[in-house]
């Protein structure tokens, strides 16, 4: 009854659209969380903390909203090549963002908070590689 109520069941088939779906629930949560604390937000940049502002923090938190947007309407389309590839595009973007700021701008550690988005990124973005031509239907 509830997995009906939050649209579960019309889902397309496999396991991909479930997880895009997840992720933008868990996208939504992050977000909320975001939004409501800065103290979190510098977790994430815990080698610099202080470069943290409240405009990056709402900034960060309206990225993330914007990203767990992409990620419902792409579980809910994923058979559309253009949606598939800007749902993968999100997660390439957001790895960018991650491991650069621990490889390049040294503002985070991999450590903490961070581990779960880099983790998550990089196996999303390669099944979504892998799994594409499952996916997506091309018009005849």
């Amino acid at each position: 009854m509830i997995l009906d109520i939050i649209g579960w069941s019309s889902l397309p088939d496999g396991l991909l659209p479930k997880w895009l779906w997840f992720i933008g629930l868990v996208s939504v949560l992050n977000n909320v969380q975001a939004f409501s604390s800065l103290s979190d937000v510098r977790r994430l940049y815990s080698n610099k903390p202080h470069e943290v502002t409240p405009l990056s923090q709402r900034t960060f938190a309206l990225w993330t909203f914007l990203s767990s947007v992409v990620r419902f309407y792409g579980a809910y389309h994923i058979h559309v090549g253009p949606i598939y590839l800007i749902v993968l595009w999100s997660f390439v973007i957001a790895w960018i963002h991650f491991v650069s700021e621990i490889l390049i701008f040294k503002a985070s550690r991999f450590e903490g908070p961070i581990i779960a988005p880099c983790i998550i990124t990089t196996a999303t973005v390669a099944w979504m590689i892998v799994q594409s031509e499952n996916y997506i239907k091309y018009a005849n």
